[in-house]
């Protein structure tokens, strides 16, 4: 048997992120337990990291030649969401490779200088018709170079 990996991400700051989206929570995003189930918290990712796409003009949903396909995602749950609490949804990218982009997600509560999950997709980008990976254009690249962090 191999021993689980039981490193995870820190909860961070507000501060780990450049820039952020604003996301209302619904009364149906909450579970039986009272607070948003897990999975939405996947489409709060998509949804932040979109939004800044499409707004930067980075993003054409529907007649774009290229796109974004998610083939690796992950969250940690660090504190429980409710409705109708307002996500802070921090954005930044961790890593650009040639066609593909690793971006990491903080979703904060309200006012919390503490995020209640973090979470991470990578999206390979690829032509739309062909689904071959092709380098990243330059709008997407202008877009994603406010989100950067690090070296």
């Amino acid at each position: 048997m191999h021993a689980m990996n039981s490193k995870r991400a820190a909860p961070g700051a507000r501060s780990d992120y450049p820039r952020f989206q604003t996301i209302g929570t619904r009364w149906m995003d909450n579970d039986v337990y009272g607070h948003v189930n897990n999975v939405v918290h996947y489409s709060f990712f998509d949804t932040a990291v979109n939004r800044w796409l499409i707004e930067q003009g980075a993003l054409d949903i529907h007649g774009g030649a290229v796109i974004g396909l998610v083939v690796e995602t992950g969250c940690s749950y660090f504190e429980p969401i409710a409705f109708p609490q307002t996500v802070h949804a921090g954005l930044r990218v961790a890593h650009l490779g040639r066609s593909s982009v690793r971006y990491e997600v903080g979703l904060f509560a309200d006012e919390a200088e503490r995020a209640a999950a973090v979470g991470h997709f990578v999206h390979v980008y690829v032509d739309r018709l062909t689904r071959r990976p092709v380098p990243l254009p330059p709008a997407l690249l202008a877009a994603l170079a406010p989100l950067q962090v690090g070296p």
